[in-house]
């Protein structure tokens, strides 16, 4: 694998952690060398499958770049049951009278969700205390109680119900998000619990699935597209990598917006020299000062 993004499809199954480490697998016999760093760009549970980018060499300076802009998902929402985990591996904590429901009830209830809102993860997600992953706790039997995030729900609808079993929910978030707290939390809302079955990551920003048969490789500006950009010359990039300040010049904009009133995620300036991504830049009073190298170029 190149340096740069690539979207991968992870099926249900596997862990995000163990594409990871398939795809470092590929880059082979790395002794006597510098090993080439690789992260993937947000994790993924493994009842869940879709959209998983891979972070490969100077690409993995890009990673906090990533959490500000949407991510899209589908889930299938079965009620009647909430789950320790909430989702279908977990142990059954209560079950409660799904029966009454009807999709007005869900459509007032999703909606009291739009917006910024206070969540708390699950017990088995990757968040960590005191060093370690809460699900490797979790996992062992120790009782885990994480503080509430703040997190983003751009937009939700129901795509369809089958009731009183399940209905199917669509979401734009901002990273950071849920989503099996989220049926948590609308099961116990219409006090009948809740947990989902399903989760498939459609999207991230502009980029989408490519199924799991495809496979895509990003790199110059097909990079970070939400944020504006800036062509350098030979000079101007001498002068970053000596730490000086350039003259802001002209900015081109984003080749890619987020959905009107999705919060602005701030993305640095982009620097591009002979069609690569070459430094991450802030503007300041009217100059660019560089964040982030990039070695080599994207």
């Amino acid at each position: 694998m190149t340096p740069g993004i690539h979207l991968l499809h992870k099926p249900v199954g596997p862990t995000s952690f163990s594409i990871v480490q398939a795809c470092t697998a590929s880059l082979g016999d790395q002794r006597g060398r510098r090993r080439t760093r690789l992260c993937h760009g947000g994790t993924l549970d493994p009842f869940a499958h879709g959209l998983l980018l891979i972070l490969v060499g100077q690409a993995t300076k890009l990673f906090d770049q990533l959490h500000a802009v949407p991510k899209v998902y589908e889930a299938t929402v079965r009620w009647g049951v909430e789950t320790d985990n909430g989702d279908l591996l977990g142990r059954t904590t209560f079950e409660g009278d799904a029966s009454r429901l009807t999709p007005q009830q869900l459509d007032d209830a999703l909606a009291t969700f739009i917006g910024w809102r206070e969540q708390i993860p699950p017990a088995t997600s990757a968040k960590r205390i005191g060093g370690e992953r809460a699900y490797e706790k979790a996992h062992r039997g120790e009782h885990v109680e994480l503080p509430p995030s703040r997190v983003y729900l751009h937009d939700g609808r129901w795509l369809s119900h089958d009731l009183p079993r399940e209905s199917r929910v669509r979401i734009v978030v901002r990273g950071g998000y849920y989503v099996r707290s989220l049926a948590r939390d609308l099961g116990r809302m219409l006090g009948c619990g809740a947990h989902l079955t399903a989760l498939h990551r459609t999207a991230i920003g502009p980029w989408c699935d490519p199924g799991p048969d495809g496979r895509v490789e990003l790199r110059g500006r097909e990079l970070l597209p939400w944020a504006s950009s800036r062509e350098l010359t030979d000079h101007e990039v001498g002068e970053l990598r000596q730490d000086h300040t350039i003259p802001a010049g002209e900015l081109a904009p984003p080749e890619w917006r987020v959905p009107e009133g999705f919060p602005d995620p701030e993305a640095p300036v982009r620097g591009l020299h002979l069609g690569r991504l070459v430094f991450l830049m802030r503007c300041e009073e009217q100059r660019l000062r560089g964040l982030s190298v990039l070695q080599g170029g994207l």
